[in-house]
């Protein structure tokens, strides 16, 4: 694709993208996260925080996080990169509160606005990559609307599913383009608005490849381990099958398994067994330390609407450490199953973590390596910003 077509929102005064996303300070690293980065090289970018899908519950976590945000939505943004900004919008997130809703949209549209004057941003790009802010489109002039749709967020756990489905629906009709990022959902969207293209998921290569290098020290928790070491890494959420786990760790119990990542669901029964172990949630960048020591990597979900609807962004995370994968069956996978072991079904699912013990080898590991090569973010938002510029110039608009 042409470079030039993005001259028409680079170097423009007061040209910027205003980008609706996941908690920014969240454990788990997702894609809003990286093409939000990789996008802050080229173009000012106000990052907004929005308040979760899900109403929370009266749990400490959940209450420490209300305090967090609204402290941070009386701040000004603040920087955390050279051409990127951070904001949280002030929400009450109890959504279903008579007058709630008129609250949060006069205050969201207002901490938006503060956080653009700040930033100097006077022409926006609304980027939106979750769907509830969906009233922003109505609430804040802009010169572009994108919506990059990385999930079936109406099937999340615990989401009001009528208030996700219609604000999906809006962004779907209005936006100027879509992205989306599951191949499942990309016909129907296509279906509302023509202008809906596929944007697989990237990986950070340079960062996960680090699992195969001879330099790099294993975790010190993962080096105390035996082996085989089955592992994962990631939110352990409702969509996670703990239930496989058990079973597969009761099955073979000279096996480990090394768990990474934060726990939203009750993991008591996995701490009970000896060869499981749980580490919470690590620093992104240590990922490949942990990664180091898995002898195979697991993609471990209930196949449930979610799940059969998502791109998984661990997939090429795994396939960029070389490490062999071993996942349930769902449309993405399949589209790299050339280099990862499908199952579909408990016993399936245990042969196949034999199979890739017993017949993995360095020529394997550099195929899977290789199939994600050219996959890197840096290209995904770049292209990503290329469509966006000559969605731009078909609308007519001039910045």
């Amino acid at each position: 694709m042409s470079v030039a077509p993005a001259q028409t929102l680079l170097g423009v005064p007061g040209v910027g993208i205003v980008y609706f996303g996941n908690e920014w300070f969240a454990e788990n690293r997702t894609s809003s996260h990286h093409i939000a980065r990789h996008l802050s090289t080229s173009i000012p970018v106000l990052y907004v925080d929005s308040p979760g899908m899900r109403a929370p519950s009266t749990s400490g976590r959940d209450l420490k996080r209300i305090v967090t945000k609204v402290v941070q939505a009386l701040r000004v943004p603040s920087k955390i990169g050279p051409n990127l900004w951070h904001c949280t919008v002030p929400q009450w997130p109890w959504r279903r509160m008579p007058g709630a809703g008129f609250l949060n949209r006069w205050f969201g549209a207002w901490a938006v606005r503060r956080g653009m004057r700040h930033v100097g941003i006077t022409r926006p790009v609304l980027w939106f990559v979750v769907p509830h802010p969906s009233f922003m489109i109505n609430a804040i002039d802009h010169i572009l609307a994108i919506y990059y749709c990385i999930d079936d967020y109406a099937a999340h756990p615990g989401v009001d599913v009528d208030l996700i489905k219609a604000c999906d629906a809006e962004l779907t009709q209005r936006a100027d383009h879509v992205f989306v990022a599951p191949p499942a959902l990309v016909q129907s969207k296509q279906n509302v608005n023509p202008a809906t293209t596929y944007s697989p998921h990237g990986v950070d290569v340079a960062l996960f490849s680090k699992a195969s290098e001879a330099g790099t020290v294993v975790a010190p928790i993962a080096a105390a381990l035996g082996s085989p070491v089955i592992g994962y890494f990631g939110l352990i959420a409702a969509w996670t099958d703990l239930e496989l786990i058990e079973w597969l760790a009761r099955e073979r119990p000279q096996w480990q398994f090394l768990l990474v990542g934060h726990p939203s669901v009750d993991v008591a029964k996995l701490r009970n067994l000896d060869n499981v172990t749980l580490v919470g949630p690590q620093p992104y960048e240590t990922l490949p330390q942990w990664a180091k020591a898995f002898d195979v990597a697991i993609i471990p979900y209930k196949l449930n609407q979610q799940v059969r609807n998502a791109n998984p962004l661990k997939l090429r995370e795994y396939l960029a450490t070389g490490k062999p994968v071993v996942s349930v069956r769902t449309a993405e996978v399949e589209r790299f199953s050339e280099f990862v072991y499908m199952a579909d079904d408990r016993n399936a699912y245990l042969e196949a973590i034999e199979q890739a013990l017993s017949s993995d080898s360095p020529a394997q590991s550099a195929r899977r390596m290789g199939a994600v090569r050219d996959m890197s973010w840096a290209h995904r938002a770049q292209s990503s910003l290329e469509t966006a510029a000559i969605a731009l110039e078909k609308r007519g608009r001039h910045v």
